[in-house]
């Protein structure tokens, strides 16, 4: 795990999840995000960071929203879920594999991968990527 990465990384997003009541903070390295070209892949030692947070609720369980409209993320992260590309790897998923971390950045010791692979294949036209190549491809043009 990246050590002091909320301080060195580029949180680039934060998605709100409402299903799961649940804000998420994207973060990347800053020399893949400096490196990174509009619709193309990623370069080797992208390191990609999902940080996951409770969102705030009211006493009925409500979603409360900020001024914004945006979900309230509390301050504990509740899972950090951290994906790497690497061009000596060879995966399912192209060069990257993933690692799921707990708040104190322990390895999440039954974690179980089998998801990540299947789900980031949907976007193997984006580098297996959901938002970051996304974003990119939207900041770079």
């Amino acid at each position: 795990m990246p050590e002091k990465y909320q301080e060195r990384f580029v949180n680039y997003l934060d998605v709100d999840h409402l299903d799961r009541k649940r804000v998420r903070k994207m973060y990347v390295n800053p020399e893949a995000h400096a490196a990174a070209q509009a619709d193309q892949e990623l370069p080797d030692g992208t390191v990609l960071i999902m940080e996951d947070h409770d969102a705030k609720t009211d006493a009925g369980g409500n979603l409360v929203r900020d001024a914004d409209g945006r979900l309230i993320a509390l301050e504990p992260v509740s899972n950090i879920f951290v994906m790497e590309k690497n061009a000596a790897w060879t995966t399912d998923n192209g060069h990257w594999d993933y690692a799921w971390y707990l708040p104190n950045g322990i390895p999440k010791p039954d974690a179980k991968f089998e998801g990540c692979f299947s789900c980031h294949t949907s976007r193997a036209e984006r580098d297996f990527t959901f938002t970051f190549w996304k974003f990119v491809s939207d900041q770079k043009k």
